[in-house]
């Protein structure tokens, strides 16, 4: 049925040719086609030429189209043919379809075409059975049609491969073998995860689980069959957490049922999946978004942020500045511009990482309020300048601003308020999950609000003694139970920092914390030195603070997540030769393979491999942990996969000491599981 199909094909685009060839403008735009000419020049090659008996070989036919012609993907899109591939094999030897590198798009007169422009390589794998003697030839014949176009004509061409094998040991020429590493590294790389696609009316929506950190640049989705999308419509994308959603016009004639394809994620890389059939929830799909809820969100945010004055973070800081109009007597404008000014501060930060914390969502990555803690360098800034309140409350030195010292002015009032929030940062208070967690679903404006709301509470104690002076009459009078106020409410920041310090070590592991620790003692030395000078009257008798700050905050800007510190020592990046060697050692192994954009790795990683009590059983056993990263698709650890009958990530591999071949351990795994390893 195929053969007579190429012959109405070839009949076709030879009435094609002729119509074309009498139309100059037309010709011009592209080569003629020569009678009996091959536009798409191949070559079989195979990886080994002595492969072993029992075992596989990859061929790969080699394209290498003429200027101005294009081959094929297996998908044509609105127009082309597939690669049809007869084979002829020794007995017993049997062949894998066609693998096929990420394609590209051109679109002529408005049709899509999935087309490769350049040369390329299609792979298959050969399997040999097993008793094969050495020696033994084999004769591979394949015969290939296929279709081959300019932007004008297309030609339906056909060509027989030949190569020649003989069993042996297996061995690779290394010069053959790096030729195949680069054809295996433009194929996708199977994403492991299951997507879901949903047709409603004239769109077509899929949902494919791909991590926010994961940077995908044009992603483009090539369905393995026609009859889904409309293939030459634009494809829209959107994040919802750890899924890409892709909103894409259907077919004029759409069939239904699971399709699977490729994902082109930038720069030739493309991840191959398969979607079921179901429903995709909108983006904050079934949230309340009317009036009733935005206000139970703001005053559940005022609430929250009302409640936060009394945490350790910030209760010394609203102490000082309430103190301070205790200082500046009655003067009743003074007191307002101070609480308004305070409370400029407090709110523009607030709002500042909300704005920050919605564009990050909308990026596509899972963040919520604190998000900037977890990066490990952001607490030891916080660690530096939570010692520095400390410090100054204790009073080994003096700042001159009045932002920390508690004194008046507007523009004090506007840092002090400015830092109040970002220093409250760290704590969470009652009713403060329920108003940020409804803000992250609700529309940009009223989530803002929302985050205002929080601003408000926090300071709505200093408005409340700016604007009534009856409360202010009720402060106590000033004397030197301030001095000793100053010194006891050094206490809870100090508690502060302490706790700062705990967070350090649970982001960034001992070695972080080591650092962040070890540049408070250097601000310290900065800040006593400083308080000498200050009490000595000496000139810029800042500088040395500066100084220790500035070396301070070099350190703390080193420190790395403990998952690097990890990758880089304990989780020793995988190799065949470190394999063995661990295993000639008679160490247990556990090796796992992942990659950034492979979801259910991540999962397993946060869920199991990453845990403390994993950890720890791990070092009891003495279990060594191999990482073989296969983001970028290396070649090599492709192959070792490969050989473990998985054809992608995640894989999670146990050798036993002594045991000949590994355990290979569920794709789902749980803490427990891991912790019985090498018990």
């Amino acid at each position: 049925m195929r053969g007579w199909f190429y012959i109405l094909m070839t009949a076709l685009f030879m009435v094609l040719g002729f119509a074309l060839a009498h139309e100059p403008a037309m010709a011009e735009s592209g080569p003629p086609a020569a009678p009996g000419a091959i536009h798409l020049p191949m070559r079989l090659v195979a990886e080994s030429a002595i492969p072993a008996a029992g075992g596989p070989v990859t061929l790969a036919i080699v394209a290498t189209p003429d200027k101005g012609w294009h081959g094929y993907w297996k998908n044509g899109g609105d127009a082309g043919l597939p690669t049809e591939a007869h084979w002829t094999l020794p007995k017993g030897v049997t062949a894998s379809e066609l693998r096929y590198p990420v394609p590209g798009r051109l679109k002529i007169a408005g049709l899509m075409n999935y087309v490769y422009e350049r040369p390329f390589a299609l792979l298959v794998d050969l399997t040999l059975p097993g008793g094969l003697a050495k020696g033994i030839a084999l004769p591979v014949t394949v015969k290939l049609d296929y279709l081959v176009c300019t932007d004008t004509i297309c030609v339906p061409e056909s060509q027989t491969l030949s190569t020649r094998m003989t069993v042996g040991d297996g061995a690779v020429d290394p010069a053959t073998r790096a030729e195949f590493d680069r054809w295996r590294a433009a194929l996708p790389r199977p994403l492991g995860g299951e997507g879901v696609i949903e047709t409603k009316g004239k769109a077509v929506r899929i949902a494919v689980p791909l991590p926010a950190s994961v940077v995908v640049k044009d992603a483009y989705f090539f369905p393995d069959r026609s009859g889904v999308i409309d293939h030459a419509a634009d494809q829209m994308t959107s994040r919802q957490g750890d899924r890409l959603i892709l909103t894409i016009p259907a077919a004029a004639v759409s069939t239904a049922g699971p399709v699977s394809g490729v994902l082109s994620i930038g720069e030739g890389k493309g991840l191959s999946f398969a979607a079921r059939p179901g429903a995709i929830a909108q983006a904050g799909a079934g949230a309340d978004t009317g009036f009733g809820a935005v206000a139970l969100a703001f005053l559940g945010a005022v609430l929250g942020g009302l409640l936060l004055n009394i945490m350790p973070c910030v209760f010394p800081i609203l102490s000082l500045k309430a103190l301070s109009l205790a200082k500046g007597g009655g003067d009743e404008r003074h007191a307002r511009a101070e609480a308004l000014a305070y409370t400029a501060g407090v709110v523009l930060v607030c709002v500042g990482l909300g704005v920050v914390l919605l564009a990050l969502r909308a990026g596509g990555q899972s963040a919520g309020w604190a998000f900037q803690l977890q990066d490990p360098r952001v607490i030891g800034v916080l660690l530096l300048l939570v010692a520095a309140i400390a410090f100054n409350l204790a009073g080994l030195f003096e700042l001159p601003t009045p932002a920390f010292a508690g004194r008046s002015g507007a523009m004090g009032s506007f840092a002090t308020g400015a830092l109040a929030a970002f220093v409250a940062t760290p704590c969470s208070g009652p009713f403060m999950a329920g108003a940020l967690g409804a803000a992250l679903v609700l529309p940009a404006a009223a989530a803002l609000a929302v985050f205002a709301g929080l601003g408000i509470g926090i300071a709505l104690p200093f408005i409340a003694i700016g604007f009534i002076p009856a409360m202010r009459r009720r402060l106590p009078k000033p004397g030197m139970w301030m001095v000793r106020l100053r010194h006891i409410l050094s206490v809870p920041m100090f508690l502060t920092a302490l706790a700062l310090a705990w967070i350090l070590g649970q982001e960034a592991g001992v070695t972080g914390m080591t650092l962040g620790l070890a540049a408070a003692l250097i601000a310290s030395l900065g800040f006593w030195w400083t308080g000498l000078r200050q009490h000595g009257g000496k000139g810029r008798a800042g500088w040395p603070a500066i100084a220790a700050l500035v070396l301070a905050a070099a350190i703390v800007v080193t420190v790395k997540p403990a998952a690097a510190v990890a990758k880089a020592s304990a989780d020793t990046a995988f190799t065949e030769a470190r394999l063995e060697d661990l295993r000639k050692q008679n160490r247990p192994v556990f090796a796992y393979f992942t990659a950034d954009w492979c979801l259910s790795c991540k999962v397993n990683e946060a869920a199991a491999i990453e845990r403390t009590s994993v950890r720890e059983a791990f070092e009891r056993n003495k279990v060594a942990v191999l990482v073989g990263d296969w983001t970028d698709g290396d070649p090599v650890l492709g192959r070792f996969i490969e050989r473990h009958n998985r054809a992608g990530v995640p894989l999670y591999l146990y050798y036993a000491p002594g045991a000949k071949e590994p355990q290979v351990l569920p794709q789902v795994l749980t803490p427990s599981m891991l912790e019985r390893l090498g018990a």
